[in-house]
């Protein structure tokens, strides 16, 4: 079981975190999407699985679960990132990588271009959060929706209803010097894989792309196919040279 762990970013927001540790030289931390959670039985699952052979955190995003303040769908998030990577900065560790999902995976993004940290998963990541076509109303999204849903995660859930000026992946991709990997879902009807395919094109260091045919959106992608999802994660942070 992992030990949960408050922490608090720049500008006083508390983050609640997950510990999963049994003392691994390298941690993964996994930053999921909008209206996910550390304690979300998909989350669960991904975080045990990358603790077969890492260390994890795993943390609510503010507005999120256990941890204070209002969502700001990618404007301030960075801050909460950052306190968690900071966390696994005073751990010592030789490696610290990143693992981010949907709205998490923007903020994965927009992190690195200012911070060097090591490989970096970006799954289903928006190119810009203004073209995100949400679909919400089509079948796919509704019944992947509803087989997730959990009411205590759901009415955790607080949105700023402020406006903030967000960052936009698309515009900071290219400052990135941190090996990326980009998997998205062919079948997304949340952020359409064209997201990635052109955040794939734009970035310069070393990456690659994944794209699953039957794959849908961010975590659902792990849900419908895990362990194909995980080899091609764990291939990624294990080899010592990534393809250009």
């Amino acid at each position: 079981m992992p030990r949960e762990i408050i922490l608090k970013t720049k500008d006083r927001v508390k983050i609640a975190a997950d510990y999963y540790t049994k003392n691994c030289d390298s941690v993964v931390i996994i930053a999921p999407g909008w209206c996910m959670t550390k304690n979300s039985k998909a989350f669960r699952e991904i975080s045990r699985e990358f603790f077969k052979k890492y260390d994890v955190l795993t943390f609510d995003f503010r507005g999120h679960g256990k941890s204070g303040g209002f969502y700001t769908f990618s404007a301030k998030e960075e801050n909460d990132l950052s306190a968690v990577v900071d966390f696994a900065k005073r751990k010592n560790y030789k490696k610290i990588f990143l693992a981010g999902f949907s709205l998490g995976a923007a903020v994965c993004a927009i992190y690195a271009a200012k911070h060097k940290t090591d490989k970096i998963i970006l799954v289903s990541a928006p190119y810009d959060f203004s073209k995100i076509e949400n679909q919400m109303y089509k079948k796919e999204a509704w019944f992947e929706t509803f087989k997730k849903f959990e009411l205590k995660r759901f009415l955790s859930i607080r949105p700023s209803v402020v406006m903030h000026r967000k960052t936009k992946p698309c515009d900071v991709i290219d400052k990135i010097g941190t090996p990326l990997l980009f998997i998205a879902g062919k079948k997304d009807p949340t952020v359409h894989f064209w997201h990635c395919e052109e955040l794939f094109k734009k970035a310069r260091c070393k990456k690659r792309f994944v794209l699953y045919e039957n794959g849908l959106h961010a975590e659902d992608i792990f849900l419908h196919a895990g362990n194909d999802f995980m080899r091609t994660c764990f291939c990624w942070l294990e080899e010592e040279k990534t393809d250009t």
